[in-house]
């Protein structure tokens, strides 16, 4: 945020000073404010909201507050007012893979537009040693940029961090210790079906606890539910959530994940490439105008596909796998969704780590393509 404005006063409410203010006299700070002002860690005082609000409604001018957080504004519990008409938000993804190599492509906009065809020329594939390297770094900046072993300790500290401090701004919970054991428990699972029952077993917590600090991980931006994707043309659908991690890296640095483990864990790095893989196509959704939204498909055949993409009632089904090639067989959750979901479907890919683009079932629009199409290469 400094670095895109540098001219706009900043202030943080880590700062006591201005915390005290924020609590204690809202509307008296924010009158006292210049013109254009950056507010960070908003969600530590939620009472600037509505005095924010008063200020915004005698002068609509846009852009004189940018309030920036590590949690969700609208979920916050103490929020006096949602602001609603007079604020525009923007959740910020981890990273992608392009945005760190600083290359401006979007494969997802491209892909829902134009299609996949064979000839689009040979990619530069990583090697398989590289691809768990990038599913371990993940995608927070201040973890990418270092070694993995301290890349491993920032994450740590990071959440420590969060879940310290600012769970206390958004629950009841004044101890994180508990939510901590079930995000860790959670990134032993990522990428798979939801069940809060035996989540609540395994960890010896009430349902009703789960679910409170399930709602307390996704407000800090830490995990996300992939709902299940249905039809009216079907009754068959499981419609039980996924869960995943929203950062890679934070879940192999949580379920003790090392890149050199790729070959003697490959059933525990496809889940983590599942979650990596839903991050990527996250982000890049929320660069574009209309963002499609994202599903899971799984039938009681025990038919699924990792990752389903509507948009405008159209729909498209990504399958995901660590292995260095794809046949047919890997098309199978793809064709079952094109059955379901008839003339909407547009059309499938299977991302793998391989080196060439190839048609599995041409009629339905089905390729097997590289995962490293997904930044360019």
């Amino acid at each position: 945020a400094k670095e895109y404005d540098p001219s706009r006063h900043y202030f943080s409410l880590d700062d006591q000073t201005y915390l005290n203010l924020a609590v204690n006299d809202p509307q008296g700070l924010i009158d006292q404010l210049p013109e254009q002002v950056t507010i960070d860690e908003i969600q530590r005082a939620p009472e600037l909201v509505l005095a924010i609000k008063r200020n915004v409604d005698t002068n609509r001018k846009p852009g004189r507050f940018l309030i920036t957080g590590s949690a969700n504004l609208l979920q916050l519990p103490r929020l006096a007012d949602s602001l609603a008409g007079r604020m525009e938000c923007l959740f910020l993804n981890p990273f992608t893979v392009s945005e760190i190599e600083q290359n401006s492509k979007n494969f997802l906009k491209d892909w829902l537009e134009s299609g996949i065809t064979t000839d689009l020329g040979l990619p530069h594939t990583p090697t398989s040693s590289e691809l768990p390297s990038r599913l371990v770094a993940g995608g927070y900046p201040e973890a990418f940029r270092r070694s993995p072993a301290r890349a491993r300790k920032w994450q740590k500290q990071y959440l420590q961090a969060l879940i310290q401090r600012d769970i206390q701004d958004i629950s009841s919970v004044k101890d994180g210790t508990n939510v901590t054991r079930l995000l860790e428990y959670l990134s032993l699972h990522t990428a798979q079906l939801l069940n809060q029952s035996s989540v609540s077993k395994a960890l010896a917590y009430s349902r009703p606890t789960v679910e409170s600090y399930l709602s307390i991980l996704e407000k800090l931006f830490l995990i996300r539910r992939l709902p299940a994707w249905h039809s009216h043309r079907s009754k068959r659908l499981i419609k039980t959530a996924k869960l995943h991690l929203c950062d890679s890296g934070l879940a192999a640095t949580l379920s003790h994940l090392r890149a050199e483990q790729w070959n003697e864990e490959r059933a525990r790095f496809g889940h983590l490439l599942e979650t990596f893989v839903l991050q990527q196509l996250s982000a890049m959704a929320s660069w574009m105008e209309e963002a499609p939204h994202f599903y899971h498909y799984r039938d009681k055949d025990q038919l699924e596909v990792d990752i389903v993409i509507e948009s405008e009632s159209k729909v498209w089904g990504v399958e995901i796998k660590a292995a260095a090639s794809a046949g047919a067989s890997d098309g199978k959750g793809l064709l079952r969704l094109a059955e379901i979901a008839g003339y909407a479907f547009q059309g499938g890919i299977v991302l793998y780590d391989g080196t060439a683009t190839i048609p599995l079932n041409r009629p339905k629009n089905i390729y097997a393509l590289p995962i490293s199409k997904l930044w360019g290469a």
